[in-house]
């Protein structure tokens, strides 16, 4: 009978594999971006090992394993179209520049190896939940699923527009406010959001999985604060001056009517 450690012992070194391996491709491609395709390769990774090593319930551990690898599998291939066009992400470019010679061993550790430790953190949930065969799945994974099943909508239909948008020559260094941009200035980072509170709630059904509450709260925190939604900002206010008016009248992350209608509706 597996317990949590054999459990998460399993993911850590899997972990560990993966991400020594993608910095190991990273050098021989000269691009550190590929790390961004392996996050959620690297989250579906984990889920699956952790449903492999556990003797949980087994319609728990297939719900979860499902709803990680739609959300990963989806994710990953718009990164990897995303990232093919573009090249190296510049902040990967800058730190490559400043650390010279230096620069193979700074990335394995402040990237691929500080994103694997991310991983195993913010999959902390699922790999808890693997473990417990009490109780049979009931109401809570049924919320989790609808929860999920929100943030996916807004991460796919948000990231679809948005690569429309960019695809069209004529919207060159114009504001996307239209679909699900209208409500929220981040549609697709307020739709991982509800995805990995939606897996949190649905693991949280065994009990244990609920004390790693703060999994969701690190996700979050990432998205608004560290790599997602501030950091775009900062970049849209420096190159897109009608951002400013756009960034007035939508929310900055839970959808609502923009200011604009809502003062027409009350009025």
């Amino acid at each position: 009978m597996s317990g949590h450690l054999d459990v998460i012992g399993t993911a850590t070194l899997a972990v560990v594999v993966l991400m020594v391996t993608a910095w190991l491709v990273s050098i021989a491609r000269r691009d550190v971006s590929i790390v961004d395709v392996v996050w959620p390769l690297g989250l579906i990774l984990i889920t699956g090992v952790s449903s492999m090593v556990g003797d949980g319930d087994r319609d728990r551990s297939l719900l979860l394993v499902a709803m990680v690898t739609i959300w990963g599998l989806r994710l990953a291939v718009h990164l990897l179209r995303r990232n093919l066009a573009q090249g190296e992400d510049p902040r990967y470019t800058a730190l490559r520049r400043m650390r010279g010679d230096n620069f193979a061993m700074t990335s394995l550790f402040t990237v691929f190896l500080y994103q694997g430790v991310l991983m195993l953190l913010v999959s902390l949930p699922v790999q808890l939940a693997m473990t417990p065969r009490t109780p049979d799945v009931g109401f809570l994974m049924l919320v989790g699923v609808v929860v999920w099943g929100v943030g996916f909508f807004f991460e796919v239909v948000g990231d679809a527009q948005l690569s429309r948008f960019r695809a069209d020559p004529d919207n060159d260094g114009t504001i996307l406010d239209s679909g699900l941009w209208r409500y929220t200035r981040h549609p697709n980072y307020f739709g991982d959001c509800c995805v990995w509170w939606g897996i949190w709630i649905a693991a949280a059904e065994t009990g244990d999985a609920a004390y790693a509450v703060g999994a969701p709260v690190l996700m979050t925190w990432l998205l608004l604060r560290v790599t997602g939604a501030s950091l775009l900002e900062r970049r849209m206010a420096k190159t897109r001056p009608a951002y400013a008016a756009y960034a007035e009248r939508t929310s900055p992350f839970i959808p609502r009517p923009p200011r604009s209608a809502v003062r027409e509706d009350t009025s």
